[in-house]
């Protein structure tokens, strides 16, 4: 029997402060975390991008911006 978690967790990226001018403030992407931990996520600025990480964690790594960034998940918690 399988323990991986079978719900996909939604959610958004908040920044407090734009450090590279290209984002803007407030929700900047949203996106999905998929059962086996792959994220794929969805900016929403105006030249907007999909991409694919292998983790939330690679997000936080990439586009947290020493804490200028929050991951809010919508649904709940991820398993």
């Amino acid at each position: 029997m399988s323990t991986q978690p079978t719900a996909l967790v939604r959610f958004h990226l908040d920044r407090t402060e734009d450090v590279t001018g290209i984002s803007g403030t407030g929700t900047v992407a949203g996106g999905v975390i998929f059962p086996d931990g792959t994220v794929a996520m969805r900016w929403n600025t105006g030249t907007s991008s999909t991409a694919i990480y292998d983790s939330i964690d690679d997000i936080t790594e990439i586009h947290g911006h020493n804490d200028a960034t929050t991951v809010t998940l919508i649904d709940g918690h991820q398993d």
